[in-house]
């Protein structure tokens, strides 16, 4: 049986070292939908930044871990709906998001190739979102507590290699959250319950869209079948 582990530790150092990594930053735009503002799913009006990290296991799928953070906002003014403009809501909220997940892409993309290559990608898996919760009096909105929510991200996109290490994306990623109050419309506290409004059966989506900009370094992978 010592032996037995001796060797799966072996085999796990080695699979360890033959993996490519990469390493880079995102930046772009952000949008939420919900009951505030434009109900457009794509709408980047504040800035958004963040740090990723890739472990590439096959030339078809990896490993990633982000750090994103930015903020949120939303006019009822700016919507088309009659009844929003009347309302004249409107909200501010910072978000930063640790996430994790697997990255698959659709034709093979390898690393160690010199030949231009590009492929589009799907990326989820879980977020652990970090926000304000809010609640609104008078078309004021005001800040409670810090709170967080888990989310899916559901992430599409397109990557091609521009120079040697260097990877270019771009990307769309809206994330669904597991709460009804980025936007102050469902207040947690009851102490606001009376200041609920909107849909109780639709929770707050927030959308990034922007670029990212990786360095690929480690040993060269073999991706071949046993």
């Amino acid at each position: 049986m010592k032996r037995i582990y001796i060797a799966l530790l072996v085999l796990t150092f080695s699979g360890l070292q033959a993996q490519i990594h990469e390493i880079g930053v995102f930046a772009g735009g952000a949008n939420y939908i919900g009951e505030v503002g434009k109900t457009n799913y794509i709408n980047p009006n504040e800035p958004v930044f963040g740090f990723l990290y890739k472990w590439n296991r096959s030339p078809r799928h990896s490993y990633r871990f982000a750090f994103n953070w930015g903020k949120i906002s939303a006019n009822d003014l700016d919507s088309d709906v009659p009844g929003r403009q009347r309302r004249g809501n409107r909200f501010e909220n910072s978000v930063r998001e640790l996430a994790v997940g697997m990255e698959f892409n659709f034709f093979e993309f390898d690393l160690h190739e010199m030949d231009r290559q590009f492929t589009p990608y799907v990326f989820t898996g879980l977020t652990y979102t970090f926000y304000d919760e809010l609640y609104t009096v008078n078309r004021e909105t005001r800040t409670d507590k810090s709170s967080s929510t888990l989310a899916i991200p559901m992430v599409v996109g397109i990557k091609t290699n521009i120079a040697d290490h260097w990877i270019l994306g771009f990307e769309v990623g809206a994330r669904y959250t597991f709460s009804d109050n980025l936007d102050g419309s469902q207040p947690k506290n009851n102490r606001y319950a009376a200041l609920r409004y909107g849909n109780l059966e639709s929770n707050d989506w927030y959308v990034f869209t922007g670029v990212t900009l990786t360095y690929t370094f480690g040993n060269k992978p073999c991706f071949c079948a046993d």
